[in-house]
């Protein structure tokens, strides 16, 4: 789980406090065939992930968050992980909902600058079962955000995410991005008592660490949130915390140290009715029940 450790104090110092640049071609490096021209012109455009819009949690990251049904008038939401909530872990299969919250928020803009402090008044709704997820109400709206900050919410996507997507880790807490691609899905992950189904599994480039939990994973072809970053195997021990193993529909067990990976949100739209509110009974909501 990414919370802050102090290993992670020692990763950033090697790695850099900065956004993770783009790649250049090589010095030299042959010229492009018309082949992989139209392969790119048939990719989808990607945009450049900035910091707008995701907060830094006083242990985690997380991002404000609209669904595809919110108007500019409802109360903003924030989405972290469930092992990020202030009240500590919920247990394996305990569901939270309504819980009062005075828990702030320190709002960035696109340049990872604290812009803004927002305030939550609840916890709509928090897991660590089958996902590991936080969502919070805020005490303003996003036409509020957007008048006063110039920041917009990140929409969270309807729709499952594809392997091979391009993707951005944007952790607030640490103001860095992390850059790579959606290399599969995991039919469950498991680590220590908990256990999540039908996870994101990143290529290796996303070596995101403590601090990094609650990020939101964004899409650049779309800028919409399509999971919530949570964890990763730091020691290649066997399903342990800190160290989740991937198990599949024949309960094989496959350890990949050093590989992160975080929780799909397309589910958690069909969950939320007009202004915002939660309705575990709503048509298609999924999301584990209380």
């Amino acid at each position: 789980m990414r919370k802050p450790l102090v290993a992670a104090f020692f990763a950033l110092a090697i790695a850099g406090a900065g956004a993770a640049p783009a790649v250049a071609a090589p010095s030299g490096a042959p010229a492009d065939t018309a082949g992989a021209q139209r392969a790119r012109a048939a990719s989808p455009t990607l945009q450049a992930v900035s910091f707008a819009g995701t907060v830094s949690l006083s242990n985690c990251s997380g991002s404000v968050i609209r669904f595809p049904a919110s108007v500019d008038t409802d109360p903003a939401l924030v989405l972290t992980n469930g092992h990020c909530l202030e009240t500590g872990f919920p247990s394996p299969g305990q569901v939270i909902t309504g819980q009062s919250s005075s828990r702030s928020f320190g709002l960035l803009n696109s340049a990872g600058t604290r812009v803004g402090t927002l305030r939550a008044n609840q916890v709509v709704y928090s897991t660590m079962t089958d996902t590991d997820v936080t969502i919070y109400r805020t005490t303003t709206t996003y036409a509020s955000i957007r008048s006063t900050y110039g920041i917009n919410a990140l929409t969270v996507q309807d729709t499952h995410p594809v392997a091979g997507t391009a993707i951005t880790v944007a952790s607030g807490y640490w103001k860095r991005l992390y850059n790579c691609n959606i290399d599969g899905f995991v039919y469950r992950l498991k680590e220590g008592d908990w256990t999540w189904k039908d996870s994101v599994r990143y290529t290796s480039a996303c070596n995101t660490i403590g601090g990094t939990s609650g990020s939101p994973v964004i899409d650049p072809s779309t800028g919409k949130v399509v999971a919530v970053n949570n964890t990763g195997n730091e020691d290649g021990e066997r399903c342990t915390v800190n160290n989740p193993c991937e198990v599949d529909q024949n309960g094989t067990v496959t350890v990949r140290q050093g590989i992160n990976y975080a929780e799909e949100t397309y589910q958690i739209p069909a969950c939320f009715t007009t202004g915002n509110r939660l309705n575990l009974s709503a048509s298609g909501c999924t999301l584990p029940k209380p």
